[in-house]
């Protein structure tokens, strides 16, 4: 049986081992293997008869959707790049993207494609738009996607594993989105590692709910597929709607963010999620101990998995679940085939203890970001000799991502997050981390949802804010009760300067992450306002 190379190949090399397996579920309805492999075929040939080159980008606009995995495979599979848009973005939004990497073909519906309006005038490089079903009316010519997927079969371009198959754009926290290129070597490389750690099997069934423009999100298809395993692909309203899924669909699998998860435990699970999930694992930020806690109460059967990762690497670290107990507060140490190593800002490694930044090498290192040179410098640079493998006689550069999150290695070389570098607090001389004020709160059980964030004071340097939601049952936040906890419970630099309160949930970004820039800037404009 031959080893998947190319992303499409994961597909492919899973129907021929098993083409009458179950691959992806939405709703009631479910493709084998064989179907969905036939399926990203026809979508490949389609795009060679429209006269894509080798390349070029398709932008795919949809919720989670059959179609939505078939153009994400189908797109490599003929040679060319797709790009995943959070289907949470507005029209600008998707003009800028669409304009930013000068997509030809756009997969869209009929619905989406009317909300889009004149913004698909303003992007010159399109050159077609194919819809889920139907007919629509847009500036370029318009496909339906069953005629699209009938073409005659074509051979898409050469292309090896180190060209690009991929763009995924970072949420633009700190200004306009930023493209991540991503090789087929990259996603195949991460499907592998992740799939080898969490033990996934063809038995396994995983639930799809982060996006699929989210690395995170995205690792469940190409995990899913290298084991042969099924995905089911959820579009929740509710947090309700998550846990409906793993009880209906006997779920083996479920990664999720922070947010949701802390939502999910303010729930009552049915049983019967305990009977068939086997792990749970965290990305996007750091679990709070308390939602840990309450996640092995109600799925104790389920192994927890603490990870880490960023999109311009797809993932980095993973903490064994046999080490939970004894270092919660870790993300564990490298996913296997990556090295991470811990720099101080001369480029020289930090002792243990010391804190430094995450530097991530090997073969999930990303291509930069699209036509962004000097982003690209920021955070790609090249790894200096003597570091990890490098040794001096060798010549030509290994390039790294320098994550700009600051971490800590203890003497058994577990990993702990510190903080963003451009999150980080100085407050009376210290640097204070948002997470870690935000962890204590969380443990105090007073808090349904909170952010912290650092606000400019005159005798502080910055003082610390926080916007904070009443938790599970109660119809306010109780501020004077919370506040004595911090200051039971935090060193006096830590203990918030003020605490606001407001309904929840507090506001997310495109990719379910709770949304500090934001919040942040918002509350700032309002204070100058008043």
């Amino acid at each position: 049986m031959p080893e998947s190379t190319l992303l499409n190949e994961l597909v492919a090399v899973a129907a021929e081992r098993k083409p009458d397996a179950p691959a992806l579920t939405y709703g009631a309805a479910t493709l084998s293997y064989g179907e969905l492999d036939a399926a990203v075929r026809g979508f490949a040939s389609g795009l060679m008869a429209l006269g894509l080159a080798r390349g070029e980008r398709v932008a795919i606009y949809l919720e989670k959707r059959f179609e939505t995995v078939v153009a994400s495979f189908g797109a490599p599979a003929a040679g060319a790049v797709f790009v995943p848009l959070n289907p949470l973005l507005k029209p600008e939004q998707v003009g800028f993207i669409l304009r930013d990497c000068d997509v030809r073909v756009l997969v869209t519906s009929p619905e989406r494609l009317a909300q889009l309006g004149e913004v698909l005038t303003q992007c010159p490089s399109l050159r077609h738009v194919v819809l889920t079903s139907g007919m629509g009316a847009a500036p370029v010519p318009v496909h339906d996607w069953a005629q699209l997927l009938a073409s005659p079969a074509r051979a898409g371009h050469r292309v090896i594993d180190t060209d690009m198959t991929a763009i995924l754009y970072t949420s633009g926290s700190t200004g306009r989105p930023k493209g991540v290129v991503l090789s087929h070597r990259n996603m195949v490389a991460g499907g592998k590692s992740v799939s080898s750690y969490l033990e996934n099997r063809s038995s396994d069934t995983l639930l799809a709910a982060l996006p699929l423009s989210f690395d995170a999100g995205f690792s469940q298809l190409t995990t899913a597929f290298h084991s042969g395993a099924r995905v089911v692909l959820l579009n929740y309203l509710l947090p309700r709607d998550v846990l409906k899924a793993m009880e209906r669909e006997k779920v083996t699998g479920l990664t999720a963010v922070p947010p949701l998860y802390i939502q999910l435990t303010q729930l009552e699970w049915p049983a019967a999620i305990d009977q068939h999930l086997r792990y749970f694992a965290n990305t996007g930020g750091r679990m709070p101990r308390a939602t840990l806690d309450l996640l092995r109460a109600k799925a104790p059967s389920a192994k927890p998995f603490l990870m880490y990762g960023l999109t311009e690497a797809f993932r980095s670290t993973y903490l064994p679940p046999d080490e939970v107990d004894r270092r919660p507060d870790s993300i564990g140490k490298a996913i296997p085939n990556a090295e991470i190593l811990v720099l101080r800002e001369d480029g020289t490694e930090c002792a243990p203890e010391e804190p430094g930044e995450l530097v991530h090498r090997g073969a999930l290192v990303g291509l930069g970001y699209w036509n962004d040179a000097e982003k690209t410098a920021e955070r790609y640079k090249p790894l200096p000799a003597g570091l990890g493998g490098r040794e001096a006689g060798l010549q030509l550069p290994e390039f790294a991502v320098f994550s700009g999150d600051t971490v800590k290695r203890d003497a058994e070389g577990f990993l702990y997050f510190v903080g963003r570098r451009d999150e980080m607090m100085k407050t009376s001389g210290y640097r204070v981390s948002p997470t870690e004020v935000e962890e204590v709160l969380y443990a105090t059980g007073l808090v349904g949802e909170c952010v912290a964030f650092g606000v400019d004071h005159d005798a502080l340097g910055q003082a610390i804010q926080v916007i904070a939601t009443p938790p599970e049952g109660a119809a306010e936040l109780d501020v004077a009760a919370l506040a004595a906890a911090c200051k039971a419970r935090m060193p006096a630099y830590m203990v918030p300067h003020g605490i606001h309160a407001r309904s929840g949930p507090l506001p997310r970004n495109p990719n379910g992450k709770i949304d500090r820039k934001t919040l942040s800037t918002d509350w700032v404009e309002q204070k100058n306002a008043a």
